[in-house]
């Protein structure tokens, strides 16, 4: 499956889970509801998945969690929030360079309009 339609049945699941759910909940239950749909989608899902960072040639485990990370391929990461700050876009693309992937996710669940929730991040 290419990363397009990958992409596409995320955004699908998003949608589902937004419209089911609204706004105003904790980023841990879309998290948990999202990874549930995804799996129902028949795509491969880890939650809270570690990420090392390399320093020095070592791996270290700096206490980075991946939110959802789907196909071994795309980073998911989950935001209940106001509105997305310059930090949390920095943040995804951090994930993207220390993980080697590059697509991600940024996806604000506290907006009336899921659409505006939706940030594509490529590397």
């Amino acid at each position: 499956m290419e990363l397009n339609d990958i992409s596409y049945k995320i955004i699908g699941c998003v949608y589902k889970v937004h419209t089911e759910l609204g706004p105003g909940l904790l980023e841990s239950s879309y998290e948990v509801c999202l990874a549930h749909e995804l799996l129902k989608e028949g795509l491969k899902v880890e939650r809270q998945k570690s990420l090392p960072v390399v320093y020095d040639g070592i791996k270290l485990d700096a206490g980075y969690r991946i939110d959802l990370l789907v196909e071994n391929l795309i980073i998911l990461e989950l935001k209940s929030v106001d509105e997305i700050a310059p930090i949390h876009k920095a943040q995804l693309m951090t994930y993207l360079k220390l993980s080697g992937l590059k697509l991600g996710l940024l996806l604000n669940f506290n907006v009336l309009d899921m659409k505006k929730g939706i940030n594509r991040i490529v590397m």
